[in-house]
């Protein structure tokens, strides 16, 4: 009997857990697109079922470098899964009452607006933790797990309410559920992915073959009772065993069994994936992997601290096991000391500069100490992000924050401004005389354009995103955050800031006639419906991606010097007299093209080269000169011969020749053993 493709295998245990699946009607709408298309239907329940979760890792990993992808998909689930207010139970309005009676408050009335405020609070808490998991799940942190686990996964995530310490289990989910969805572990969802994989495979799990209650708990194939578990398992490490900081560094090398790294970071608590099976071996595939042990009681380097992740001779993360994988408050000069014997160990070093200010000021202030204006500035974040460890931003800065009592007091000390030229609100920063808004703004068109003063400079973002026209908008010098202008279809009249921080949205510009840009943008530069290059002059500098996707010509356009994230020109036909920057650290989408005359590519894209889309794509290499390096896929799966055919040196995943002979992608695959060749 041939062995079963992990894809099957997935779908068969898909099918084992609901045998209704596959005839639910988004598994049967993937069959009648199939058919349309003329594709292969198929009609067994698991292969069906691996033909919807082809689909489903399309659609939400296929865009990674889109975050308003992201937030499509973020919303369509916060209607689907997230309480409504009016579902939310009168119980729960009671126990409010009488909690507020219990502290002393006497007896309280909900009124209408507490009501409210109380209803906000539980569906903001339900859609953020909700999302920790899909970004997570969409993210490449999770790649190492096959689609089928993390649908069964998040599927069965979304039916848990919160975690019961006493019982050592997730109560369970319904309509009235006021409760967040439960915490993303990451260890503990990686230990339990790992196991059920293996028993998708029917595989054993090597640590619990003498397990009973594990054993009972796997064949069940219950993802709370799993994930219960394995919370438990990972318990996290005490704080007084954190305050010893002496240890030893361990280097795993690439391409070494991960078992030994999997095994020394379980039943620890790090939050990290690498602790699950199959995240570890992906990952000492593409590098070294360095962890930091203090000592224990008895002497010996076991608590992992700190995971240096290496990417090829390049850190491609640094981990701490602090919420949210910060490095914990005591760590930081280990970290430091280490990071100086790597080649760009320097770009960490402001991020471990960074967490130990932050401690100092949170201890201080914690004191309540006096805060001085170097302090406010930092905290503020005004020259620079707070740029820690983890996933996310440390939540102490917030906590802080949060104890100022007098935001315009800080900001005055900050700045030299007097109070009332600074503003927080939308009111006061349109009244004029306003040299600098702090916090975010959202106007409507009529606020932006009929006789408003902007503040000079916006410390946040700006949202324009209903504005039609510029006739009439004076904005701000200066941007700290993004510029949202996304319904503008003419640049005529508009005069944009002299410094953006974050993100340019002009998604809507159809011309670029009359538009002037600022020298750098620090985030993404939006010009999506953008069909000509005629007049548009770009940045120098562009922080993030450049988003050109409905350019079918690149006559007379220039190229930034730099763009650190992704260039999309993904309905680009000729490349003739583009010149490509020397790197794009992001993906390059260069799907249209039909031929590689006049195409000189840069020499390493940092992420994906897309040559090939559903429509066209090459099919002669000749003239193709690729890059040298590329860190992630190569999409040439419309070559139809290798003929002239000289692949990168290094490609970090996979290379898609799918129109070639299996003769010759042999052949590529013995001349090039390094490459994983699809």
């Amino acid at each position: 009997m041939s062995p079963v493709s992990p894809e099957l295998a997935g779908g068969q245990f898909l099918h084992e857990k609901d045998t209704k699946l596959h005839t639910s009607e988004p598994v049967e709408h993937e069959q009648s697109r199939r058919k349309l298309a003329e594709e292969e239907v198929h009609q067994k329940p698991a292969e069906k079922l691996a033909d919807w979760m082809a689909v489903l890792e399309h659609t939400h990993t296929g865009h990674q470098d889109d975050p308003r992808v992201l937030e499509r998909i973020k919303d369509s689930y916060h209607r689907d899964l997230v309480i409504k207010p009016e579902d939310i139970p009168e119980s729960y309005f009671e126990t409010q009452r009488r909690l507020a009676r219990e502290q002393g408050h006497g007896d309280i009335e909900i009124t209408d607006e507490m009501r409210e405020q109380l209803s906000e609070v539980i569906v903001t808490d339900q859609e953020s933790t909700l999302d920790n998991w899909v970004d997570y799940l969409s993210s490449p942190d999770s790649d190492s797990f096959p689609i089928w686990a993390k649908y069964w996964a998040f599927k069965n995530m979304v039916k848990l309410s919160s975690y019961d310490k006493g019982k050592h289990a997730f109560g369970k989910r319904d309509q009235g559920t006021v409760a967040p969805f439960p915490d993303l572990n990451r260890e503990a969802l990686a230990y339990v992915i790992d196991a059920i994989i293996k028993k998708a495979n029917n595989e054993l799990v090597s640590d619990q073959v003498d397990n009973s209650e594990f054993q009972g708990l796997l064949a069940g194939a219950n993802f709370g009772k799993l994930y219960a578990y394995a919370i438990e398992k990972v318990t996290p490490t005490e704080e007084n065993e954190l305050l010893n900081t002496k240890g030893e560094w361990v280097t795993y090398p690439q391409n070494s069994d991960h078992m030994s790294l999997v095994e020394s970071l379980q039943g620890h608590g790090t939050g990290w994936c690498t602790a699950g099976e199959s995240t570890a071996e992906a990952q000492l595939k593409h590098g070294d992997f360095h962890v930091y042990y203090s000592y224990d009681k008895r002497g010996k380097p076991t608590i992992p601290r700190v995971a240096i992740r290496m990417s090829g001779n390049g850190i491609g993360e640094v981990r701490g096991i602090a919420p949210n994988q910060n490095l914990d408050p005591y760590i930081g000069d280990v970290v430091k000391e280490k990071l100086e014997e790597f080649p760009d160990g320097q770009a960490y070093e402001k991020k471990s500069a960074d967490m130990k200010r932050l401690t100092e000021i949170d201890r201080r202030n914690a004191a309540e100490e006096v805060l001085t204006a170097d302090d406010l500035r930092f905290l503020y974040q005004f020259d620079s992000k707070i740029e820690g460890f983890g996933y996310q931003t440390d939540p102490r800065i917030e906590e802080i924050l949060s104890t100022r009592k007098n935001v315009k007091a800080d900001l005055a000390l900050i700045t030299g401004y007097a109070p009332e030229q600074i503003s927080t609100t939308a009111e006061e920063a349109l009244r004029g005389g306003i040299k600098m808004h702090y916090g975010d703004l959202s106007l409507e068109p009529s606020q932006a354009t009929k006789g408003s003063t902007f503040p000079e400079s916006v410390y946040g973002n700006l949202y324009l995103s209903r504005l039609t026209s510029a006739e009439g908008l004076n904005l701000p010098e200066k941007i700290s955050g993004l510029l949202n202008l996304q319904s503008l279809t003419s640049a005529e009249g508009l005069v944009l800031p002299k410094e953006i921080g974050g993100n340019l949205d002009l998604s809507c510009l159809t011309s670029a006639e009359g538009l002037v840009l600022p020298k750098e943008i620090g985030g993404n530069l939006y010009l999506s419906r953008l069909t000509s290059a005629d007049s548009l002059n770009l940045p120098e500098k562009i922080g993030g991606s450049l988003d050109l996707q409905s350019l079918t010509s690149a006559e007379g356009l220039v190229l930034p010097k730099e763009i650190g994230g992704d260039l999309n020109f993904s309905n680009l036909t000729s490349a003739e007299g583009l010149n490509f920057p020397e790197k794009v650290n992001g993906d390059l989408y260069l799907n249209a093209l039909t031929t590689a005359e006049g195409l000189v590519l840069p020499k390493e894209i940092g992420r994906s080269l897309y040559l090939a889309g559903f429509t066209s794509g090459f099919t002669s290499a000749k003239g193709l000169t690729l890059p040298e390096k590329i860190g992630g896929l190569l999409n040439l799966s419309r070559l139809t011969t290798a003929e002239g055919l000289v692949l990168p040196k290094e490609v970090g995943d996979i290379i898609f020749l799918d129109s070639l002979s299996s003769t010759e992608k042999q052949r590529l695959r013995e001349q090039y053993p390094n490459l994983h060749i699809q």
